[in-house]
């Protein structure tokens, strides 16, 4: 069994970096539908593995290539983005514990096809051109973001950094690749640890093993897929994402009604 944790465990992170570094998301949302998928472990267990290996900067990486193909981001949008974050994830974390399995399920589902639909309204009438300069976001906005990005980390056991990107670029039409580049600045923060704290002494019996082989994962993942995003036009990435957010909703939906 210990073997069989490291293996998925590895194949979780590998996964899971690999779409947060193409994506500029973080890499919760992809864990804890693999976790589910792959360990068999229920909801509130394997959102408590998704933070915890989130914990550690797995997604440096992904920030550094992104930087060094241009895509700076500003240490104040960090700044605010992660100060709301905090708040919003103990808040959500304390509240998932209140949640029955089923319930949270469905609210992971429901999640994540809201931002589907927010990542398609930025599909309609893009076309291939350079990337403007980011807009202004003041700090009540940018804190507001982080809040609920956090909310969404800390109730769902997802890095909010999805959240971060589709509101960003969708909501709030800042340029792709800089949301992206924004969202892993924020998620290579240690911000994940007061909601991976709450988690991990509600729920006894953590699988360890396969969460220490998820952050190994991480990190061969995120660069791999940081390296590939830098290549893709604007379009593409914006494409890409709600076609990820759907197919993992279906997937949760589908054990929802098992």
């Amino acid at each position: 069994m210990a073997l069989h944790d490291i293996l998925y465990g590895l194949l979780i992170g590998v996964i899971g970096g690999g779409a947060s570094g193409l994506m500029g998301v973080s890499s919760g949302g992809f864990l804890v539908a693999l976790v589910v998928m792959m360990l068999g472990l229920p909801q509130h267990v394997a959102q408590g593995v998704s933070l915890v290996a989130q914990v550690p900067p797995t997604s440096l990486s992904g920030v550094m290539q992104y930087r060094r193909s241009g895509h700076v981001v500003s240490a104040r949008w960090v700044a605010w983005l992660s100060a709301g974050f905090v708040a919003g994830a103990i808040a959500g974390a304390l509240l998932a514990g209140l949640i029955a399995e089923d319930v949270l399920r469905w609210a992971f589902v429901g999640y994540l096809a809201l931002l589907g639909l927010l990542s398609l309204t930025r599909l309609r009438g893009t076309h291939e051109k350079a990337e403007r300069p980011a807009v202004m976001l003041g700090a009540a906005t940018l804190f507001g973001v982080g809040i609920v990005s956090g909310l969404s980390s800390g109730l769902l056991g997802i890095g909010g950094g999805l959240a971060i990107t589709a509101l960003l670029a969708a909501a709030l039409k800042v340029p792709q690749h800089v949301s992206q580049a924004l969202a892993l600045a924020v998620t290579t923060l240690p911000l994940t640890f007061p909601a991976a704290w709450v988690y991990a002494t509600q729920e006894h019996g953590l699988p360890w093993l396969a969460i220490a082989a998820i952050v190994v994962g991480l990190w061969v993942g995120t660069v791999a897929g940081a390296r590939a995003a830098v290549f893709l036009s604007e379009r593409a990435l914006r494409l890409m994402m709600p076609v990820f957010i759907f197919a993992m909703g279906a997937y949760m939906a589908w054990r929802a009604l098992r």
